[in-house]
């Protein structure tokens, strides 16, 4: 008990905010003054912390408050480690009463948390929260391992993740049963895992969706560490980590020790079956695989031979779209033939054939009698989009994508003009690059850089395309100017040490949306040009399978999802950028990545 009465003495000192007059009162409602904003505080607790020697059954513990309260999130009284059924807790007067609804293990050194569940009953203020430690056994655990949690695109902290710590050494105890002990992120993504035994373990984090402390990859996100673990520091009240601190205080909640980084990531799911199937046009379907790497042994479309079938993967192999290169008559019912790697019950990939019947609604029938009379002009033509942002229109030049494959193009007749600030217009060259992730889409990019001042036009000319459906193309005219708001402002980031495959995102300071991007795999300086007075991070992820995207991770084959980090700008995540303003910034990448 004597590593206990700290924490007893501090409980007691609890009691002296009670004789002062700025309290509020809670028994009744306030007859005046300043709004109640103190938070209810823990006078008295039976047993007291550290009891040894806990029945199985019939344990119940009292804590009693200053004050009347009300339980506001009942899933946040938060028993480690967790049993099947949650801990019931109940209001007494100023007295919450948790007790189990099945029986404890013996030889346990358990924990019981409040984070965000008890709030004052007057005014709502949220107890800040405690950690009540007891033991079926004789003793009192020792040790602790402490930790952050954060998300593996943005490096957020992560509250409210579950932490779960194994006995079970494999790889899969996580998805099949609940762990030895558990906790919940703060609003930091911090976790402490106190009182626990001296031995080794796995740990794991996840987005507990159904609150059963068990992975599920189908709707939860994961995080784990790579090796295996034994816990190094000594668990008391008195320490640091174990202390609860006011979420707002920085520089208290920065300072506590975090012993291992967890970053949650989605898996891919692993069982492999066609999920989705959709006739979307009289000449066009697309299939849906539940997991990406599909399979296809063969694949084919009754009624047309191969060279009339034209199919395209999206990057992840997920997604398959199907086009008829063919000018007869299709048939009301489309039969497609797949022979491909499908999960069975056992969980192998075995192959299997299956028929995927998609019938043509009658409104996607172009020339049905019930339709005829609504045929629309996009109908009876080759459909495309063709778009450039001045923005990015350097980097990413004018993108022209058609909504079906076309079978025959004169891009030869594609007129690219400039007009000077003398209204003097002349002729400019481009190239012409098929996206090689999709073969509907083309990339028209000027081959002399763009002017300052200068108006430039690409105009597409009539019947310049025809798609499979034998439709030509209209005209358009497509105007761009480079900004000339002078507010905007140029970041130059040089890059050295490059000895791997690299995507450099720029984001906005929420981060929640990719404003530029490239991928490089050598030295060199990345523009971004006509950027807005604000914040910005710069993310830079490892291409470690050299696909140009950003992988996630996974669990069972023991792999972390593609590293990221953030650059730092003098001890910040952000960049401030002014208006008007040039601005230099250098990453080595070898630090970056060691």
């Amino acid at each position: 008990m004597k590593r206990f009465l700290p924490l007893i003495l501090l409980v007691g000192a609890c009691l002296l905010p009670l004789f002062f007059p700025s309290c509020a009162n809670t028994t009744q409602a306030p007859s005046g003054g300043k709004k109640d904003t103190i938070p209810p505080l823990i006078i008295d607790i039976k047993p007291l912390p550290g009891a040894v020697d806990v029945p199985l059954e019939g344990a119940s513990f009292v804590f009693t408050f200053n004050e009347y309260v009300t339980i506001k999130t009942p899933s946040n009284i938060f028993l480690s480690p967790p049993q099947q059924r949650p801990p019931k807790s109940r209001l007494r007067g100023r007295n919450l009463i948790v007790s189990f609804e099945e029986p404890l293990e013996p030889d346990i050194t358990y924990t019981l948390s409040f984070t965000d569940a008890i709030a004052d009953a007057n005014e709502g203020n949220l107890f800040p929260g405690y950690t009540y430690v007891f033991s079926t056994g004789s003793r009192i655990d020792s040790m602790m391992i402490t930790g952050t949690v954060r998300d593996c695109n943005t490096l957020a902290p992560v509250k409210g993740a579950t932490v779960l710590l194994h006995r079970d050494l494999a790889d899969s105890a996580v998805l099949r049963h609940r762990p030895y002990a558990a906790a919940k992120t703060d609003d930091w993504g911090f976790f402490i895992l106190p009182f626990i035994q001296d031995t080794v373990y796995r740990l794991y984090a996840i987005r507990d969706a159904n609150n059963d402390n068990i992975y599920d990859p189908e709707t939860e996100t994961v995080a784990f560490a790579d090796s295996l673990i034994r816990p190094v520091l000594v668990a008391s009240d008195t320490v640091p980590e174990i202390l609860r601190y006011d979420m707002l205080d920085t520089l208290r909640c920065l300072a506590r020790r975090s012993e291992h980084e967890l970053k949650l990531f989605r898996e891919k799911p692993s069982k492999q079956f066609i999920v989705n199937k959709v006739r979307t046009s009289e000449r066009s379907a697309y299939l849906t695989f539940m997991a990406p790497g599909a399979w296809i042994d063969s694949l084919w479309i009754r009624g047309y031979a191969a060279d009339q079938v034209i199919s395209q993967f999206n990057i992840l192999q997920d997604s398959l779209e199907l086009w008829i290169n063919s000018r007869r008559s299709v048939p009301d019912t489309m039969r497609i033939h797949v022979n491909y790697r499908k999960t069975d019950s056992l969980g192998r990939l075995v192959p299997t054939q299956e028929i995927v019947k998609l019938p043509l609604p009658a409104e996607k029938r172009t020339f049905s009698k019930s339709v005829r009379r609504n045929i629309k002009h996009e109908d009876t033509t080759c459909v495309y989009s063709f778009t450039a942002a001045p923005e990015t229109v350097e980097q990413n030049g004018f993108v022209l994508e058609f909504r079906n494959p076309i079978i025959s193009e004169r891009f030869d007749s594609v007129q690219f003009l400039a007009v000077n600030t003398r209204q003097r217009q002349s002729r400019a060259e481009f190239s012409v690059e098929r996206d090689s992730l999709n073969l509907r889409r083309y990339i028209l990019r000027p081959k002399d850089k763009l002017q300052p001042g200068f108006e430039y036009s690409m105009k597409l000319p009539h019947r310049a395309f025809r798609d499979i459906n034998g439709y030509y193309s209209d005209s358009t005219l497509l105007k761009v100017s480079l900004p000339t708001d002078e507010t905007l402002s140029t970041l130059e980031l040089e890059l050295t040490g490059v000895d791997r495959k690299i995507i450099v995102d720029l984001l906005g300071e929420k981060r929640d949306k990719v404003l530029r991007s490239y991928v490089t795999d050598r030295d060199g300086t990345l523009l971004f040009p006509y950027l807005k007075a604000g914040r910005y991070s710069i993310r830079i992820t490892q291409d470690g399978n050299r696909n140009s995207i950003v992988d996630t991770g996974s669990l069972l084959e023991h792999r972390q999802p593609e590293a990221v980090v953030f650059l730092d700008f003098s001890g910040s995540d952000y960049l401030a950028i002014p208006a008007s303003a040039e601005i230099v910034q250098s990453a080595d990448i070898r630090t970056l990545f060691p």
